[in-house]
């Protein structure tokens, strides 16, 4: 066991391929967390490290959001309340390898581009901050002071603010987050795109018309007490494990679970809970009562389909399946919503699901027959063309039984990042409402900008064309996780200056303007000592329960900052002295910081003092909270009739889907480990069914190129294995971000401009 970095990169060739497995965790999810803790952060570190994770006095989880238990919902949190892959993200942040001067001085910057990302971000913690000088060909050391001014000199020099763009990733904390929108609004743009746009803008657009707050309306305690949960293009064993163990507990009180997924995903199966005795020596918990085996961008069809049937059962037996007097009082549009429905395509709904109809309603008497209903989903249907009436067709089902604003019943869209939710609450985003932009202005007594700014697609736009020159991203790994692979690389280096502000080296460090800085900082991990002593921050978890997160390690480098401390300095150097902002004080103090988050943000009243209670405090949602849809434009919960809408995809091609490997969170590739579909020792795989392949004339376990065809235009990646594999009919799925070369730009959803990253239709073709 070394805790070295690897010397060699994948080797695509050495790719096994073996049985998917039908169960999730384990002793084997045990055992891999432990090795990988003990590989980078020896055995010391790795027992401080996960015994603070996710604890009232330690630190939050670097990668998913979910929730913890909170004291205050009769709930106790475990000793291990971590999952596999929060012990990976741990394990990569409080690594003990080190990238410094010398590793710079060893790989020139053409070197490093033809690196994978799994060997780029296995290097290890960044060290000190570096500069790639135009016509450089490698990246030296550059003092922070140096390295501000640098910035601040390019940003003067823009001929307007709207000539910079600024991205957050969701790791950002929220007195970071409310800094930086606060130095780029006092900039004056509000260029301030992040992974939001990536992830879940569809659901926050779809549930603002519907409920009138773009956020979920349930609880983890909502969870436990749930009769039916429906898992909507989720796939919880890999990208939010804990979540099983949620649904186990529902299942121990009686709950039914229906997976709806075009994939069948090991953790939907089987949970072995290893921190129980059933899930170390007996079979586990199944979890899926259902599984409905959907196409690819067929669940707007599949929910109007329920939605019908529980129309015709009403207009059948009056009064015993839809919630007359909550539709009546609480909702508006039920009667157009009705006709639509009504008229249903069967044909259609077939043809767009692929489910036998039988299923179907199957599903919609679990629906009916249920008094406490949750719809959890993620990016399976985010990333879709119709994405956002997607949802809106589940808030019909949720609103036609009232299930929106009762104890274990809502909506759950179930959050990537760990505070990408308050990230958005503490202002990035480029539509803030009005309400918020005024607060802010009148708090710090400057001018702040109204006009809207650019969201993650128009800042790519903006760059190819031109119009941006300067990009700066607050955390993330922006070249690998957009779309277009190839277009958005050359937009990121046609940039006169790219700023990093990271904790390891990603894509994004080699993809760079004419002149490039990476900015190392702190780790959630890590102890954060200012001026005014040692600093905490705060997160927002997928379920708006506000808490504190506090860092124990020692930091990786004495010249780390935090990035607090990175805004407020910039800001310094940018802006002067004598501003009405006083960002050395929040520098020294974030109490400060949160003194002012109080004053601006909704719902962040008295927040120094409700952040310090136990398990902090819920942010508040009156839908949830007490049926109340003020935030609608009509004050009601309102119904949508949405049109049918589906991918047509052309004879002898495939819809592709990209996804996540289980040894990954978003862009960090932990490993090479996807054991939970049967994939060691590569990356670059195509999933398809076997009878597809047959049709297409393919074999499982040939090489294929994957060609995506969009409006005429052709993209192309190269030598992907081909792997049999029981997906739905038609449907295919790969690995990002070595597929996002496929996804076009221009190809987004509705009203969100999310990009269409799981409705991509390729073709196979035989390497040349």
């Amino acid at each position: 066991m070394t805790r070295n970095a690897p010397k060699h990169d994948i080797d695509e060739n050495g790719l096994e391929v073996g049985k998917p497995k039908d169960w999730a965790a384990g002793i084997p999810g045990v055992a891999v967390s432990l090795f990988r803790g003990v590989e980078q952060m020896g055995t010391g570190r790795t027992v401080k490290t996960l015994r603070l994770l996710n604890q009232r006095e330690g630190f939050d989880c670097p990668g998913c959001a979910w929730p913890e238990p909170r004291a205050e919902d009769g709930e106790h949190r475990k000793l291990a309340e971590f999952c596999e892959n929060g012990a990976k993200a741990v394990a990569e942040e409080a690594t003990k390898r080190r990238v410094g001067p010398e590793f710079f001085a060893e790989h020139s910057i053409s070197s490093l581009a033809e690196k994978t990302d799994y060997w780029l971000g296995q290097q290890g913690r960044l060290t000190e901050p570096v500069v790639l000088r135009e016509g450089a060909t490698h990246y030296e050391p550059i003092s922070w002071d140096a390295a501000f001014e640098l910035i601040a000199e390019r940003l003067r020099g823009l001929a307007g603010p709207d000539e910079a763009v600024f991205y957050t990733s969701g790791r950002t904390s929220n007195e970071a987050a409310f800094l930086y929108q606060l130095l780029v609004r006092s900039f004056g743009t509000n260029n301030l795109p992040d992974c939001s746009n990536m992830c879940h803008e569809s659901s926050g657009a779809a549930l603002a018309e519907t409920t009138g707050i773009g956020k979920g309306s349930v609880s983890l305690a909502d969870i436990h007490r749930a009769d039916l949960i429906v898992v909507v293009g989720q796939n919880p064993g890999t990208n939010h494990p804990r979540m099983l163990s949620a649904l186990e507990e529902a299942k121990a009180h009686g709950a039914k679970v229906v997976a709806v997924n075009p994939l069948p995903e090991a953790g939907l199966m089987r949970f072995k809970n290893p921190q129980n005795v059933r899930g170390v020596v007996g079979k586990g918990t199944p979890l899926a009562d259902e599984f409905a085996q959907i196409r690819l961008g067929g669940d707007l069809a599949f929910f109007q389909a329920i939605g019908h049937l529980l129309l015709s059962w009403e207009e059948a037996a009056p009064g015993t399946v839809l919630d007359r007097e909550f539709i009546e009082s609480s909702t508006h549009g039920f009667a157009d919503y009705a006709e639509r429905v009504r008229e249903l395509d069967w044909h259609a709904v077939d043809t767009a699901t692929g489910l036998p109809r039988e299923d179907i309603v199957r599903i919609a008497r679990m629906i009916a027959d249920s008094e406490r209903t949750i719809y959890c989903w993620a990016m399976g249907l985010t990333q879709h063309k119709h994405a956002v009436p997607t949802i809106k067709e589940i808030s019909n089902v949720a609103l036609l039984r009232g299930m929106i604003g009762k104890p274990g019943a809502g909506l759950c869209p179930v959050r990537g990042h760990s505070n990408v939710q308050g990230d958005r609450t503490m202002g990035i985003w480029e539509k803030m409402p009005e309400k918020f932009l005024s607060r802010l202005e009148s708090e710090f007594g400057i001018p702040v900008p109204r006009k809207h700014g650019w969201d993650t697609v128009d800042s790519i736009r903006a760059m190819r064309d031109g119009r941006a020159k300067v990009f700066l991203a607050m955390g993330g790994n922006f070249a690998a996780a957009t779309p277009d692979s190839e277009l958005t690389e050359h937009a990121l280096r046609s940039c006169e200056l790219t700023v990093h502000v990271s904790t390891k080296l990603n894509r994004s460090h080699v993809v760079h303007g004419k002149s490039a800085l990476i900015l190392p900082t702190l780790g959630r991990t890590e102890r954060d000592v200012q001026g005014g002593g040692e600093q905490f921050v705060t997160v927002e978890d997928s379920m708006s329960a506000v808490h504190t997160s506090r860092g124990r390690l020692k930091p990786a480098s004495e010249h780390l900052l935090s990035e607090v401390a990175i805004i407020c300095r910039l800001a310094r150097a940018l802006f002067g002295a004598g501003r009405a902002v006083p960002w050395a004080d929040f520098e020294r103090d974030y109490d400060l910081i949160r003194e002012r988050i109080a004053r601006v943000v909704p719902g962040c009243d008295d927040y120094n003092a409700r952040v310090r209670q136990p398990d902090g405090f819920v942010l508040p949602h009156a839908p949830r909270d007490s049926r109340e849809f003020a935030g609608t434009k009509n004050g009601k919960a309102n119904f949508s009739a949405n049109k049918l809408e589906f991918p047509e995809v052309p004879a002898g091609r495939l819809l592709l889907q990209t996804l996540r490997s289980h040894d990954q969170y978003n862009t960090t590739i932990y490993g090479l480990s996807d054991r939970y579909r049967g994939i060691e020792d590569g990356r670059r795989v195509v999933f398809v069914h076997p009878d597809d392949l047959a049709s297409l004339g393919f074999a499982d376990g040939e090489l294929a190129d994957l060609v995506s065809e969009w409006n005429g235009d052709e993209r192309r990646v190269h030598r992907f294995r081909i792997v049999a594999y029981p997906t739905a009919r038609g449907c295919a799925a790969a690995y990002f971000p070595e597929a996002n070369g496929l996804v076009p730009l221009d190809s987004v959803a509705e009203t969100s401009n999310t990009p269409t990253s799981k409705s991509i239709i390729i073709r196979l073709e035989a390497p040349n």
